[in-house]
């Protein structure tokens, strides 16, 4: 069975449409993110070392521009979706987060978010929804997705050199590696969270959601 999934990516990571399959799956990730885009770019990292095929360098480059191309479209969903995204039973926690965020660190939050499951998508379509400056959001979009592609594919990578003759063994510790960073900065961010409902507990936190929205870009 292991052989035979072997095997299988094997195939498709030598095949030469797997740049175009990387760009699509980065791209549908943007605003559709149960896609794996980002398991799709370390397997590729992963064969890239043990295998040399695919090339990393490529990889990383189809998968940023995936990722970019992507997250306009996500902006472009949020600056029609303002009122549903608000009020949303499912999306209004995330839309209210991102909104928080965005307000207290300005287009830095994107490359933030990116690391955060479901804090990209809320965060893109927040940026869309309050009509962040489509320049500014192209400048910290492109630092986003580069380091997330160079993160991915590195990972990939090291799993790869370091199982050089056992491919999945490689993937297993690149995703291993990726679920470990997802979960520290989870820990971190809950943390955080805490301190800052026991901060508002105190008072000093009153109007703090309506200040914020205040502050963001119209």
């Amino acid at each position: 069975m292991t052989q035979t999934v072997l095997d299988l990516l094997h195939d498709v990571m030598t095949s030469p449409w797997i740049y175009l399959a990387l760009f699509a799956l980065a791209l549908l990730d943007g605003f559709f993110p149960v896609v794996p885009a980002e398991t799709a770019v370390i397997t590729a990292g992963v064969f890239a070392a043990a295998t040399g095929a695919p090339d990393l360098l490529p990889v990383i480059a189809v998968s940023a521009l995936g990722a970019f191309v992507g997250d306009h479209v996500s902006y472009l969903i949020g600056r029609g979706a303002n009122d549903r995204l608000r009020n949303g039973r499912r999306s209004r926690r995330a839309f209210v987060w991102a909104e928080r965020a965005l307000a207290e660190r300005g287009g830095l939050v994107l490359v933030v978010a990116r690391y955060i499951p479901g804090g990209r998508t809320a965060c893109t379509l927040t940026m869309g929804a309050v009509a962040y400056p489509r320049r500014s959001f192209a400048f910290f979009d492109a630092v986003a997705v580069l380091s997330w592609a160079i993160y991915s594919g590195l990972i990939g990578y090291v799993g790869g050199a370091a199982f050089e003759n056992d491919p999945i063994k490689g993937l297993l510790l690149g995703l291993g590696i990726a679920v470990t960073i997802t979960v520290i900065v989870e820990v971190v961010r809950h943390l955080r969270r805490r301190g800052a409902v026991a901060e508002a507990g105190t008072g000093t936190g009153t109007g703090t959601e309506e200040s914020l929205a205040a502050r963001l870009p119209r």
